[in-house]
């Protein structure tokens, strides 16, 4: 089979798994605390190509392209006022801690709510621990001091789905956390836009070359070889 079919495809899917990031990174620009993902391209090696006939060198060819890892950028977002009395913001590094159904669960998203048993939840119903693991009450003014949040360092922190981390807690954050604050997302849908247009045009690229590929091969077995 003809070597540039695979060298084609394999930037086209590793364009098409960066395509992926950038839209949900769009799709996040106005999240609170979300960290934004990057798509870590790389060869698969190189062939060195040799003159058949007279052994010289002709030079390397590439294997085609691959996504070698993916890497969340985890450095502190803007932090906005919102004067709002349940948003909370980290101010330098630790996460706030929830526990959802599938344990404990991190996240930079200090925007919560309470519950109908007065507890601290988030946008999604999950229980805001304090620093001892336990959820953390609502006053009857409706608010709640900011030393009453927990914060946590995480170490190994890795995106769990849902703009919540995994990772193995280690103690508290060195942070400060702020009330009536909210962190902005990290997500720049001016960058993200450009990326995805740039990305788009490498998988544009990509067609090309196979509808080349595909057009001379066709050529080859339809009239070459009809030649007598």
């Amino acid at each position: 089979m003809e070597r540039g079919l695979y060298i084609a495809a394999s930037g086209m899917v590793s364009e098409m798994a960066r395509q992926d990031l950038i839209s949900n990174d769009l799709a996040n620009a106005s999240t609170a605390g979300y960290k934004s993902d990057t798509a870590v391209q790389g060869s698969f090696g190189e062939l060195l190509l040799r003159n058949t006939q007279t052994g010289e060198t002709i030079g390397p060819l590439g294997e085609g392209s691959r996504i070698e890892r993916q890497v969340t950028d985890l450095s502190a977002g803007p932090i906005k006022e919102t004067g709002e009395d349940l948003d909370f913001a980290v101010e330098g590094d630790g996460y706030f801690a929830v526990r959802t159904g599938q344990g404990v669960r991190y996240t930079r998203n200090g925007q919560f709510t309470v519950s109908g048993n007065r507890q601290l939840t988030d946008q999604m119903g999950n229980a805001v621990l304090n620093q001892n693991g336990q959820p953390v009450t609502v006053g009857a003014d409706g608010k709640v001091a900011a030393g009453s949040v927990g914060l946590f360092a995480v170490n190994n922190a890795a995106k769990a789905g849902d703009n919540f981390f995994q990772g193995t807690a280690a103690g508290r954050g060195t942070g400060q956390v702020r009330t009536g604050a909210l962190e902005g997302s990290g997500a720049d849908p001016v960058r993200a836009m450009t990326d995805m247009i740039a990305s788009l045009r490498a998988f544009e690229s990509g067609q090309k070359v196979i509808s080349t590929i595909d057009s001379t091969l066709q050529k080859a077995s339809n009239q070459v070889g009809s030649v007598g």
